[in-house]
């Protein structure tokens, strides 16, 4: 069997090298429209199989982060490196919900890598599935017949949402009625994942600590 990343054993030297690709990446293929090489200095850990979703968040006037493009790969199928260039190219190029990102835009986009563990089985039924996971860790997955929907981590973190919101925005994403979660018949699927971000479009990479910014960020859910 090949080996795979585990995304907590990756650095923030190996992050920032990630981000940095995704970035460079996504520059060529706006200039030249040719899917990019891996980098010869490629470190070797990155050579493994692994999974990644590729973010792009424009800064608008007012300072804040704007969605701009989010795709990625929920199974590691390809070497991590190859698996990040094709998301962040995918993310610029290809999200259904935005135009194309033009070349100028670059200058107000920041690069957001997360590296995925592989999903499992949220082994509880019902109104207990708000105990299968925890906020800060885990991303969600809701697969019902043809229907699925993912929300990465951060996600319910930037929105302050509780268990049962994010159980609902991840109904929501999948085309599903809001309280699907509560039908057993829905496949319900946790994942871990580590988000490594610029602070500033091409600025200084992170390791995103998304515990600490929910519990910070969120206070009210945390009142007795």
């Amino acid at each position: 069997m090949e080996e795979v990343v585990n995304p907590e054993d990756l650095s923030l030297e190996e992050g920032t090298f990630i981000v940095r690709l995704a970035r460079n990446a996504v520059s060529s293929y706006l200039r030249n429209w040719k899917m990019p090489s891996r980098p010869q200095e490629t470190p070797e850990t990155l050579l493994k199989k692994g999974a990644a979703f590729v973010t792009l968040l424009k800064i608008i006037p007012a300072g804040e982060r704007e969605l701009r493009g989010c795709i990625g790969y929920v199974k590691a199928m390809e070497p991590l490196v190859d698996s990040v260039i094709h998301a962040a190219i995918a993310a610029a190029t290809e999200d259904p919900r935005f135009p194309p990102v033009r070349p100028h835009e670059l200058q107000h986009i920041v690069f957001e890598v997360s590296v995925l563990s592989d999903p499992k089985p949220v082994p509880l039924q019902g109104r207990d599935r708000v105990k299968g996971f925890i906020i800060g860790r885990d991303g969600l997955i809701i697969r019902k017949g043809f229907y699925s929907g993912l929300l990465l981590p951060e996600v319910p973190v930037e929105y302050c949402w509780d268990e049962e919101t994010f159980l609902s925005e991840t109904c929501i994403k999948a085309g599903l009625q809001p309280d699907c979660w509560l039908d057993n018949e829905s496949e319900l699927l946790r994942f871990s994942a580590v988000t490594f971000r610029e602070e500033q479009p091409g600025g200084q990479v992170i390791k995103r600590d998304l515990r600490k910014e929910y519990e910070s960020k969120c206070t009210h859910l945390f009142k007795p």
